[in-house]
């Protein structure tokens, strides 16, 4: 099968690279389980503290590839929920995988290239990069991405770029909560990655995992469900062995464990 991303690891920090770039990146079914199958494996490897997501070429995901979307002319309504089922499959892997994802972002995004990117906990882009979710310009909708980009941006926004399919830029995706920070070359965001990877690794790598579940878990709570689940999940790092050592260290003035 032909391999349509890379990893690459460095220590702690594990690389993808979508690799299609003759194409965009644009997904085929080959590339979305190679992808579910990579973030699956890396949420579960314990050397894994950081992933940063990225792409070769000119743009960082122009959606779906052509050839696959033409191959979806003769399928039956069945057919098409499996196949919309393992591009949500994908989406949910990288959205829960336990470890920090940073979306490094040099091109255009567009379709379920900014479904990927809503599925990153922090993205950087450049200045010049293109967004679009331009489904309706073929008859179609943003659906299968749409629970993961309307929890990056308001339902006023989705009214507005679901239904216009306009372009917009990094400064207004970073309005709109899309992404996280702007920069104007290739350089400043290597720079702004290796930030976040320098904050990230200095950090628990358990309590980091638990932060993330924390958040989803957290999400819509009523105040009396929070309560009850934020005061146990504190005390449980409280008193495990990694909040000890935070602890102690901290009140002890010298290096946690985990960045010895």
């Amino acid at each position: 099968m032909t391999a349509f991303i890379e990893t690459m690891t460095d220590g702690p920090v594990a690389t993808v690279s979508l690799n299609r770039p003759d194409v965009h990146n644009a997904f085929n079914d080959s590339m979305i389980d190679q992808l579910d199958n990579t973030f699956y494996q890396l949420g579960q490897d314990p050397a894994t503290r950081v992933i940063v997501l990225r792409s070769e070429g000119q743009s960082f995901c122009a959606g779906a590839d052509l050839h696959w979307m033409s191959s979806m002319l003769d399928y039956t309504f069945d057919e098409n929920v499996e196949d919309a089922k393992r591009l949500f499959a994908m989406l949910r892997t990288i959205n829960t995988c336990p470890k920090p994802i940073i979306g490094r972002v040099h091109g255009a995004a567009f379709g379920g290239g900014v479904g990927l990117i809503s599925v990153c906990d922090m993205v950087v882009a450049v200045e010049r990069a293109s967004f679009c979710l331009s489904e309706v310009k073929l008859g179609l909708l943003p659906a299968v991405i749409s629970p993961f980009v309307m929890r990056r941006m308001t339902a006023s926004a989705a009214r507005r770029y679901f239904l216009t399919a306009e372009r917009f830029k990094a400064p207004e995706a970073l309005e709109l909560g899309l992404i996280h920070a702007v920069v104007q070359d290739e350089p400043a965001l290597d720079a702004q990655v290796q930030a976040w990877v320098d904050l990230l690794v200095a950090n628990a790598p358990v309590a980091l995992r638990e932060c993330k579940q924390l958040i989803a878990d957290v999400d819509g709570l009523d105040f009396d469900s929070a309560l009850y689940l934020t005061t146990r999940r504190i005390a449980e790092r409280r008193v495990s062995e990694e909040g000890q050592e935070g602890m102690q260290a901290f009140l002890g003035k010298r290096t946690p464990a985990w960045m010895k």
